[in-house]
């Protein structure tokens, strides 16, 4: 994924134009009806835990869609480890379109950034074995551009984005077509006839799996799905080193390390993304005088 141009991404501002939409709806009633039209003010966005930063872009691109006028300032760095009560934004202007905007971009930031800093977790345990750790296509449907660059933000890095950029081969693929030999054959064949250049990982369930990939080749990656530790030690024998291999199932930040010890390339999580909590953030309003 390219992080420089993800703010430039048409689904991306897709995806604000229907939450607004969602939020608005025919308006921000409360607040046209409680302030006066022209009443001025500003907003500081305040971290109220420790934290990694990730979606601070978000908040200019939500807040110019409701009123350009207003003006959003950053006080941090996208990606900056900040330490609880740190000003992060400030935005000046109308005071209704302050509101209007304030909801949406706090649960952006929050979550975003929330996955940010497990992630940041993940990436430190795994920084001195040089084992990178994945994310998965556990995301919010809707949100997994952005997840998966929170992900990044984290220090951590990106399986694949969909089903289209990269042949996955799991266990239901197996079952359906009769075997790992079979799938990987019929997968040869179909990105053949169709001039399509995919890298293939096929899951395996238990050593004669892996085997029995090893075998017939043609292939890039194999995954090593709910194994043990001594397993994957074991598989990574097998294995010798002929094709990139990956750990995955019910590993956690409280289990990891015997998983990093095992010298996999990979570990992939579910729960950078499918159960992270979001950052604990607010905006603080202020009128003007």
């Amino acid at each position: 994924m390219n992080l420089a141009k993800i703010w430039e991404d048409p689904n991306i501002h897709q995806l604000i134009s229907i939450s607004l939409q969602e939020d608005i709806g025919g308006g921000d009633h409360s607040s046209l009806a409680s302030i006066p039209k022209n009443t001025k003010g500003s907003a500081n966005m305040l971290f109220k835990e420790d934290a990694i930063v990730a979606g601070l872009p978000l908040a200019k691109i939500i807040f110019h869609k409701i009123d350009p006028t207003l003006i959003v300032m950053e006080q941090v760095k996208e990606g900056d480890f900040v330490k609880k009560g740190t000003t992060a934004l400030n935005v000046i202007g109308n005071a209704v379109s302050i509101l209007s905007g304030e909801r949406l971009v706090l649960n952006f930031i929050q979550r975003l950034s929330g996955i940010a800093s497990i992630s940041k977790k993940y990436a430190d345990l795994a920084k001195p074995y040089n084992v990178i750790i994945l994310d998965t296509r556990k995301t919010t449907p809707g949100l997994r551009l952005l997840e998966k660059y929170a992900v990044k933000t984290g220090g951590c890095d990106n399986h694949r984005t969909g089903l289209y950029d990269m042949i996955m081969l799991k266990d239901n693929h197996v079952d359906f077509c009769g075997g790992i030999t079979n799938a990987i054959e019929r997968t040869h064949k179909y990105l053949s006839e169709h001039n399509v250049n995919l890298k293939i990982e096929v899951e395996t369930r238990n050593l004669k799996e892996v085997e029995e990939a090893c075998k017939i080749g043609g292939i890039h990656r194999i995954m090593l799905d709910n194994f043990s530790p001594n397993d994957i030690k074991l598989a990574l024998k097998i294995i010798d080193n002929r094709f990139e291999t990956e750990a995955s199932g019910g590993i956690n930040i409280d289990n990891i390390i015997p998983y990093l010890e095992t010298g996999v390339n990979y570990i992939s999580i579910g729960a950078l993304t499918h159960s992270v909590k979001s950052a604990d953030i607010s905006l603080k309003t202020e009128i003007e005088k």
